[in-house]
């Protein structure tokens, strides 16, 4: 039985359709899924955390592959779904939160998995893929990847170079903590219902050592989330405007670091942020 009858059997069998609320389209597309598997580069010794397994399309590949899945899911209806489906896999956790309230430091000590190596695989509800995405790395959950599926247009941000066109305050985020890099493109009639939008299969290796050196990292991504809070505003302006530096203070630094006053902060790069950070830090 192929992707897309099986899916359409489940909904079928169980009087099911997505949720729109919570961002749920089912992924149809075998192609896509030994994609993901691979990418993810899945071995017996692996914890998988999958976030958002819905019908429990990839869930069945992983508890394959992995050595125990833990999968968190919101949706009740979901929940009744893969307890039934998987009920007789013993590699097989579920667990029926929101991702976003998790304390994944007390998840991993209550599933005594704080020593082994830990993967996160997820196909993402495309309207809370920032939220998680930001959690999950500024939280240091400590994992070695996440391979995610995200909506195309947020995969090319999370990919593109800080500093550059289309880069956001979540670019900086996602390059400080990780390596990011792009599997495939997947398109829209990959899912049941078909999304309006393309998606993009990603791969976020986690970083031993941070890029830059900061003395104070919670300094320094406030200063670019202010950077980007009004994209149209210079950065002498965005930092002033949150009472972060006065305006000669940050007249200062960029003369120092020979940058013009009128310079926008997203065009500025992961280390010209850090020599801000520093310099504001001890002064």
């Amino acid at each position: 039985m192929n992707l897309e009858e099986e899916t359409k059997y489940l909904i079928k069998k169980y009087g099911i359709s997505a949720n729109k609320n919570l961002g749920q389209n089912f992924l149809i597309n075998n192609e896509v899924v030994a994609n993901i598997i691979q990418s993810a580069q899945i071995t017996k010794q692996d914890i998988i955390i999958e976030i958002g397994p819905g019908l429990g399309t990839l869930t069945s590949v992983l508890l394959e592959k992995a050595k125990k899945v833990i999968a968190i899911e919101l949706d009740n209806k979901m929940i009744n779904i893969l307890q039934d489906r998987f009920k007789l896999y013993e590699n097989f956790t579920l667990i029926n939160k929101d991702v976003l309230k998790i304390d994944f430091d007390l998840l991993l000590k209550e599933q005594e998995i704080e020593n082994q190596t830990i993967k996160i695989v997820a196909n993402l509800p495309y309207y809370i893929t920032t939220p998680i995405i930001t959690k999950l790395l500024e939280e240091k959950v400590k994992v070695q990847s996440i391979t995610i599926m995200i909506q195309k247009e947020v995969a090319d941000r999370l990919a593109q170079i800080p500093g550059e066109k289309n880069s956001g305050a979540i670019t900086y985020c996602v390059h400080y903590y990780s390596q990011p890099q792009k599997i495939m493109t997947v398109p829209n009639t990959s899912f049941i219902p078909m999304p309006q939008v393309e998606s993009e299969v990603m791969k976020l290796v986690i970083r031993k050592q941070a890029p830059v050196e900061l003395e104070n990292e919670a300094l320094f991504f406030k200063i670019i989330k202010a950077s980007f809070m009004q994209r149209r505003k210079t950065l002498i302006n965005g930092l002033s405007n949150n009472k972060i530096a006065n305006k000669e203070t940050i007249r200062q630094i960029l003369n120092q670091m020979n940058l013009p006053e009128n310079i926008r902060g997203e065009t500025l790069s992961m280390e010209q942020f850090a020599k801000i950070a520093n310099y504001l830090n001890s002064h």
